[in-house]
């Protein structure tokens, strides 16, 4: 997804993208000890979740093998969710 400095080098690693990210934060005058790599995961995920309602599209974007592993991680109610599936016809 990320090439690396060199041609031959392969993606980032995961270090870089987080100092990538920590150097984002800081450019818009944020605090980087307050955001980084994962919140930016769980942030995308629980936006995603909220607009369309498709618990099981997050599941899968997260590569959960559970749905409530994903309910837990966006610390949704499992009532909420299970209604929410219930409405999306697969």
């Amino acid at each position: 997804m990320f090439p690396g400095r060199g041609s031959d080098s392969g993606p980032i690693s995961t270090r870089q993208y987080a100092r990538l990210v920590s150097k984002w934060v800081e450019s818009i005058g944020l605090d980087h000890t307050q955001f980084g790599t994962h919140s930016l995961r769980r942030t995308k995920a629980a936006l995603i979740y909220r607009k369309t309602g498709n618990l099981r599209a997050v599941q899968l974007l997260l590569g959960h093998t559970k749905i409530e592993s994903t309910v837990r991680y966006l610390s949704i109610e499992v009532d909420d969710a299970i209604e929410i599936a219930e409405k999306v016809d697969i």
